[in-house]
């Protein structure tokens, strides 16, 4: 079988970071009247490239099944919508932002981000294929355009609504297959002097951490500052700062501007590179050992569940979360082992998990049916989580996490 080839470089993906085997899509929750109906299974298998060391997984989905008709929206969590207001704030403040310049995301889902800019009086453009997720954003007045990113849709956006003065692109550069289409978008529709920014989360975290939970077929990459440079580079960007972030579990904000931009290189931008350096991000030592890192994460929670069981005790799940999905269905969890999952998004209430077929339903449930367990699947908000969830204890019920290994919160 000839090997894939890497996404950003084009170099034969020959090194295996970990294979996680066939699984459905981590966001395509079953309606019931769908129960009887067979999950669709694609390989989930993350490769690292040896030339410009991107992680990858192998392209098997197309993104107009993963993304036209997508369940999550971002407004869901309270802390998600301040760090953005956070990010309006201090972009404003930063580039010295008014009337005239137009802000853009890319992937701005249901308007989280921008809106702030909207309130602030500032010119917005919303970009993202998720139709009801647009419609949300339009209800908030973030003007919206309903397309998937990339160099022909950036010039076209470009002609009509003008250039951008700041460009920010939340945790989507690690979703799209084509990065080199995408990332020639942003030279695209950036003003000359104009900036763009990136979040996603931090390679070194997932290796370090263990977070293979957040490999899933939508995330097509697993980014490192190294990775980064080298795509950006083959477009014209150049990064000159970065920031590290606590969100999803440790990312990184790069701040990008055009090759010939005035803008000089910030602190960030050589602190983050020596993190790496000293990681070793760009050897093959710094893969090495991963399986079997997430073969006992597996072990511990299946080791948790069944002695649960075995003593009477029901758990439940917080989060219908696509990293939770992976976690469920690699190690073979359903709901013999979690009787019933949580989450605050309307959207996923009423339907089943894919694979696990766990049933999702309101926050409400937990206090009608009082677990006496309640693992919370994405680990990333587990604090949130356990402050406002808190009246479980009222029953005795105790909150866990399975990532990076089985712990049982105080």
């Amino acid at each position: 079988m000839t090997a894939p080839a890497c996404r950003s470089c084009g170099t034969p993906l020959t090194r295996t970071l970990v294979d996680l085997g066939k699984t459905p899509l981590a966001n395509s929750y079953v309606p019931p009247e769908d129960a009887a109906t067979p999950d669709e299974y694609y390989p989930l298998h993350a490769r690292v490239c040896e030339t410009c060391f991107l992680v990858q997984v192998d392209d098997v989905v197309p993104p107009e099944a993963i993304f036209r008709d997508y369940a999550y929206f971002s407004s869901f969590s309270a802390g998600w919508v301040e760090h953005a207001r956070k990010y309006a704030e201090q972009a404003i403040s930063k580039f010295d932002l008014g009337p005239d310049d137009l802000i853009a995301e890319v992937a701005s889902n249901d308007g989280y981000l921008l809106q702030h800019f909207v309130k602030a009086g500032l010119p917005v453009l919303g970009i993202d294929p998720a139709l009801d997720a647009a419609e949300a954003a339009r209800e908030r007045g973030v003007r919206t355009e309903t397309e998937f990113f990339g160099h022909d849709s950036a010039t076209k956006l470009r002609g009509t609504y003008g250039a951008a003065s700041v460009i920010a692109a939340n945790n989507v550069l690690a979703h799209v297959p084509d990065i080199n289409d995408f990332v020639s978008g942003f030279s695209a529709l950036m003003a000359e002097e104009g900036v763009a920014s990136f979040e996603f989360p931090h390679i070194l975290n997932l290796l370090e951490k263990v977070q293979f939970d957040t490999i899933y077929h939508e995330h097509f990459s697993y980014l490192s500052l190294h990775a980064v440079e080298k795509c950006f580079a083959r477009h014209g960007l150049r990064v000159f700062n970065v920031e590290e972030l606590p969100t999803h579990g440790g990312s990184l904000r790069v701040w990008a501007c055009h090759s010939a931009s005035s803008r000089q290189a910030e602190s960030g931008l050589e602190a983050i590179r020596k993190k790496e350096s000293d990681f070793g991000i760009a050897t093959t030592q710094a893969y090495d050992g991963f399986p079997a890192k997430v073969d006992a994460i597996k072990t511990g929670l299946l080791a948790f569940l069944t002695k649960a069981k075995s003593e009477g005790k029901t758990v439940a799940g917080y989060g219908a979360a696509a990293k939770g999905n992976t976690l469920l269905n690699y190690s073979g969890v359903t709901a013999d082992h979690i009787s019933f999952v949580v989450d605050a998004n309307p959207m996923k209430q009423n339907t089943l998990l894919p694979g696990s077929r766990i049933p999702v339903h309101g926050p409400d449930a937990l206090s009608e049916r009082k677990p006496d367990y309640v693992l919370i699947l994405p680990w990333n908000i587990a604090e949130e989580v356990a402050t406002s969830m808190s009246h479980i204890s009222d029953w005795g019920g105790r909150f866990a996490v399975a990532v990076p290994q089985l712990t049982i919160l105080p």
